[in-house]
């Protein structure tokens, strides 16, 4: 009996809790808390500010710790099992629990991941959000075009190799050398100066090869990555868009079933007041 009297309470409480959390300043306070701590993580790399600053950084990084503890702990109660099927949850929960990894000497490695917790502002910010979910939707096509570069990679490395390997062993000399190389002029980083003009000094029809590599890797198969992110990004764009429109659509079609429903009760109303009218002008 204690249980039935208590649970609905209980419920209305998590329900409080909830709108509690979600509201548009708590969670602004909390997504200027992670900025404000990526901030101090920043700056508690300097020996110099730390210095300076005394234990203000790690007072604020504990004050940080303890507001996301808090957190994370109000959220559980208030969702319950639900927390659970949210991944933005699960990857909070998983931030503030590296979080708590202690300083000690033993542990200085795993204290590195502690500036995990300035990732949170993806999902705080829904715009981040969308891009993070548009980029593991754009995933599956990714690999199809990952495969296609590492074929082209590896046809270019091993004709790389054959062709300028004993000329230019530190570039060319092995097929992970020249993988690394391509890499290199895929960047565009130095390509031309740095190796490409070296190695046509020597093989001056070198730029046959190279500037096809190019075109088919850093002008053709990278620009297919954007073109999918793009389209995934836009294809989630007008998912939203006509789940909008169709709320809309529905709110609409409410309105005018209640408005229809209402004009239905004043003609039977206007009848009902011609007919009591009618039966008192014949009496």
């Amino acid at each position: 009996m204690l249980y039935t009297s208590t649970e609905p309470n209980r419920r209305t409480h998590r329900q409080k809790l909830v709108a509690w959390l979600e509201q548009p300043a708590v969670t602004k306070f909390i997504l200027v808390i992670i900025i404000l701590n990526a901030i101090t993580l920043g700056l508690a790399t300097s020996d110099r500010i730390v210095a300076e600053t005394g234990g203000v950084l790690a007072l604020f990084d504990d004050l940080v710790i303890v507001i996301f503890v808090i957190e994370m702990a109000l959220k559980l109660y208030a969702y319950g099992w639900r927390f659970f099927l949210s991944a933005w949850n699960i990857f909070d929960l998983a931030i503030v629990a590296v979080s708590l990894i202690p300083a000690s000497d033993s542990l200085r490695v795993l204290r590195g991941l502690r500036v995990i917790r300035a990732m949170r502002v993806l999902s705080a910010v829904p715009q981040m959000r969308d891009v993070i979910k548009a980029l593991l939707d754009a995933m599956p096509g990714m690999g199809a075009v990952v495969i296609l570069l590492s074929i082209v990679f590896y046809i270019f490395a091993v004709m790389a190799t054959m062709l300028y390997g004993e000329t230019f062993p530190q570039w060319f000399g092995s097929v992970g050398a020249s993988l690394y190389s391509l890499f290199q002029i895929m960047t565009l980083e130095s390509w031309s100066m740095g190796i490409v003009r070296p190695v046509m000094e020597a093989h001056p029809y070198a730029w046959a090869f190279f500037v096809p590599f190019i075109i088919c890797t850093a002008f053709a198969v990278l620009n297919l990555f954007i073109g999918l992110l793009v389209n995934t990004m836009q294809a989630a764009v007008e998912e939203e868009q006509d789940a909008e429109l169709e709320r809309i659509m529905g709110v609409v079609s409410e309105g005018n079933a209640r408005v229809q429903e209402q004009l239905v009760e004043i003609q039977q109303q206007l009848t009902a007041l011609k007919a009591e009218g009618d039966s008192k002008n014949g009496g």
